[in-house]
This record gives structure tokens, C-alpha cells and sequence, in this order.
């Protein structure tokens, strides 16, 4: 049974309003043998269906750094992202709506003097001023901790910040039910999303991040970690980092993981993400495959992106 979803109040600024969000998403069981014959139960929480331009966890994250924004009377949003950003996207159409500037610093110089692919033509359409840097100077800016831009609320990439984990917790708390069988699985870009889940999870319940990042490991706990402390003041240690499935690094979609992909959709009838959602579903049938998973296990995977709407170009 999917649990309905329902409007939730909109962030507004001097008469400009951003449309509300359906909270809480729909949760969704998915029966499959595959996952049967391993003893393990699937839900799919569906927060691609949170709002039209900023779905998925980008809501969770934006929407209290929305309303810092508002309430402090910034003038605009500054953030960072790579070239198929969908934090980038959400940001400026966020901003558009609330009638604030947006400014995207963007990973790769070399870009600038390039056509722009469809998601940073989105991005620009909403009004987003692109700013291109270096690739070896990017990783130190990343993080908007140096940034002083009079006016502006600076996010680091991903929207991963205090405030940001905070909302991303109310995904754990739209969950009812949970306990010591509940693994919790989302994908890991910048942390902030599984911080969220893990801090909002009651005891017994845990979290499972799944890295879209090649090497990332004791990086990303680290960064998690360090969101944790930043949010809550203490850490938390309901929640582990898979590294097994990033499928050759951030953006990599090889032609096993279509596969996987599209075979899940045509079962399931679910559209399926692939750079962060379809790493996270692969892990968690593996994974239970090669009996990692106990018996027993009910796996809720959150689906925290929709699909490109065109192709890579």
C-alpha cells in the first residue's frame, strides 16, 4: 500500500512563492522474486514525487536554506556543482520562484568556452549566472567555506550543510514502522542526505549510504561525520558507507548498470535515475544476492532523483 502524499506549506518572499511540496512522498513496496529468494523485502521511498522543479532529496536539503534566505533578506544563492548538476537546477529554479539571483560556480574551466549541455542550458534558463573554475582549484572552493559574496547565502556543493541534513531527516521521520529488520539505503554524493536519514532513524533502524564516487572511501564518512557534528552536535553510529557500486566514479553509467536499470523499470514500472538511484537499487540486490543482507531485512531505498530528461548531450 502506498501511503498518500500531501501538500505541505510553500516558501514565500515578497509576494513570490515557491510551489509546495507533497509531503510525505509515496512509500511503495516492490514485490520481486530476486529479492524474495534472499529473504529480503523492498520499499522504494519516492521522493522524485516531492516537488516539479526541485524533486528529490534537492528539496529536503534547499528548503530550510530557503528559508534561512528569505528570512535573513538575502539577495541571492550562491552554489557549486559539476556539469550535470541537478543541485545546480533545483537551486536556480528555486530562486527564480522566489524572485532571488542564483550563481553557479561550476567544476571545469574549459566548459565555459563550450556549448552547454542540457543541464546547465536549464540551469542558465532559470536565471543562473555560471561562473567556471579550474577542476584542480574546485575541490577548495567546493565546500563555500572561503566564499564572501555580500548578499548572497553561499551553499556548498551538493546544498550539504546543517541546515540541509536537518530536512533530509524528515525523510526517516515520514517512515512508520521502523525497526531492527530496517536498513535505510540512499546514495552518497556529498553525505548530506545520509546524515539526515541516519540522525532521524529510531534505535534499531540503520542506515546504508551507497557512493557514486570512485575512492571515496573514509572521505565520505568523514564528510558525513563532520555533518553530523556541524547539525547535532554529536555523531551517530547507525549508518555505513558501501563503496562496491560506484560503477568506475561519479557519472559513470556502464552498460551493465542500463541493463540493471532498465530491466527494473520494465518489471516495476518505476522510472530509474542512474547515476545515483540505479548504483543504490544495484547494490541492494547484489548485496542481498551474496547473502549480505540477513533474512528478514526490509530495505527502503529512497529515490532521491528523476531521470535526465534528454541524453547526455
Amino acid at each position: 500500500m502506498t501511503v498518500p502524499a500531501e501538500p505541505r506549506a510553500s516558501t514565500a518572499r515578497g509576494g513570490r512563492t515557491l510551489a509546495p511540496a507533497a509531503l510525505p512522498t509515496p512509500l511503495t513496496p516492490v514485490a520481486d522474486p530476486l529479492l524474495a529468494a534472499a529473504g529480503v523485502e523492498l520499499r522504494l521511498k519516492r521522493d522524485d514525487l516531492a516537488h516539479p522543479t526541485v524533486p528529490g532529496n534537492k528539496w529536503r536539503k534547499l528548503a530550510p536554506n530557503l528559508e534561512r534566505a528569505v528570512a535573513e533578506g538575502c539577495r541571492g544563492l550562491l552554489t557549486y556543482g559539476g556539469a550535470y548538476s541537478t543541485h545546480l537546477r533545483a537551486t536556480a529554479a528555486a530562486a527564480r520562484a522566489l524572485g532571488l539571483a542564483s550563481v553557479g560556480v561550476v567544476r571545469g574551466e574549459e566548459l565555459a568556452a563550450a556549448p552547454r549541455n542540457w543541464s546547465l542550458r536549464a540551469a542558465e534558463a532559470a536565471g543562473m549566472v555560471l561562473e567556471f573554475v579550474p577542476r584542480a582549484a574546485y575541490r577548495a572552493l567546493a565546500s563555500g567555506a572561503g566564499e564572501d559574496r555580500p548578499g548572497y547565502l553561499v551553499l556548498p556543493e551538493g546544498g550539504s550543510n546543517a541546515l540541509a541534513v536537518r530536512g533530509a531527516a524528515e525523510i526517516a521521520a515520514e517512515l512508520p514502522d521502523l525497526g531492527g529488520r530496517d536498513l535505510v539505503c540512499c546514495p552518497v554524493g556529498t553525505g548530506g542526505t545520509l546524515a539526515g536519514i541516519a540522525a532521524g532513524l529510531p534505535p534499531g533502524a540503520r542506515a546504508l549510504g551507497v557512493a557514486v564516487l570512485k575512492g571515496a572511501g573514509g572521505y565520505l564518512e568523514g564528510e558525513v561525520a563532520a555533518l553530523h557534528r556541524a547539525a547535532y552536535g554529536r555523531e551517530f553510529g547507525n549508518w555505513q558507507i558501501h563503496h562496491g557500486h560506484h560503477c568506475g566514479g561519479y557519472g559513470r553509467v556502464p552498460a551493465g548498470l542500463e541493463e540493471f536499470a532498465a530491466a527494473f523499470e520494465r518489471r516495476h514500472g518505476v522510472p530509474v535515475e542512474r547515476r545515483y538511484v540505479a548504483k543504490t537499487l544495484q547494490a541492494v540486490y547484489d548485496l542481498a544476492a551474496a547473502g549480505q543482507l540477513p533474512p528478514g531485512t526490509r530495505a527502503t531505498v529512497v529515490v532521491t532523483g528523476v531521470p535526465d530528461p534528454v541524453g547526455p548531450g
